[in-house]
């Protein structure tokens, strides 16, 4: 029996639409090339009747959130080589969110894929973490197509964030859930998505995991996409990785630096 890696891998991407063969052919084929542990979709539109589509060799557990129609959806494919164990599964009636909890290399794990409308995201991603306010922990991990740049270094025109999504930066950092692509790229502007109507680049998919795991999240990269309007995004962890006993942050003591400049 071969022995599990303790590192994991998930990919989000809003595949904008997988109604041809050949797309889902092509998706599915990159899927593989990717290799992830745990492969979000937004946006697949298919419904649960046509999850049978969908199937990718080496990714047979596939979890759905479908609304009535077509208008949303979100998609989680798990990996046959790791060891997830589905403990709870929660969807969304309307398919903007699904979240799973359960165990990843014996470590608790609660993951949420979100689709989020294309006009009022900031709000609704809000509501939605106060709505499950109760069931994010430091095991946490978000993922999906927010439809909403985070801060105006993820927008291409620079254009300041408004209200609403000063707000919901403000209910993630209570939540103590940190941009995990920002923060490890502080200082990088790369985009997820274009908009062909304003001629703008934007980054709205996104990823964000509790501030106390960071130091599991090894790499995240944005991943250019040929056959969707969006760019995935993917993010490697170390479960082997443990946080160093009595570490602490180190801080600039700004007394002694005020000292120096005196006696200068």
């Amino acid at each position: 029996m071969t022995a599990l890696s303790p590192h994991a891998s998930i990919l989000t991407l809003n595949v904008n639409g997988l109604n041809s063969p050949i797309k889902r052919h092509r998706v599915a084929k990159w899927i593989k090339e990717q290799d992830p542990t745990i492969c979000c979709l937004q946006e697949a539109h298919l419904t649960s009747k046509d999850k049978h589509r969908l199937r990718v060799k080496g990714w047979k557990t596939i979890l759905q959130a479908n609304s009535k129609g077509k208008k949303a959806d979100v998609t989680m494919l798990i990996s046959d080589k790791t060891d997830f164990k589905i403990r709870q599964v929660k969807r969304d009636t309307e398919g903007q969110y699904i979240m799973i909890k359960g165990t990843l290399h014996q470590e608790e794990i609660m993951l949420i894929n979100i689709y989020a409308p294309n006009t009022g995201a900031p709000k609704f991603i809000k509501q939605l973490l106060t709505n499950l306010k109760e069931d994010i922990k430091n095991n946490t991990i978000i993922v999906g197509d927010l439809n909403t740049p985070l801060t105006s270094m993820d927008r291409s025109s620079r254009l300041k964030i408004n209200k609403e999504t000063v707000e919901l930066n403000e209910k993630l950092k209570q939540l103590d859930l940190i941009d995990i692509y920002r923060t490890l790229n502080p200082k990088t502007a790369e985009y997820t998505f274009f908009s062909s109507a304003h001629g703008t680049f934007s980054r709205i998919d996104h990823m964000s995991g509790n501030k106390a795991s960071l130091y599991k999240f090894k790499k995240i990269e944005i991943i250019t996409s040929i056959f969707s309007d969006h760019n995935a995004v993917k993010l490697e962890i170390n479960y082997k990785k443990k946080p160093e006993k009595g570490t602490r942050m180190w801080r600039l003591n700004n007394t002694l630096l005020n000292k120096q400049r005196i006696t200068e």
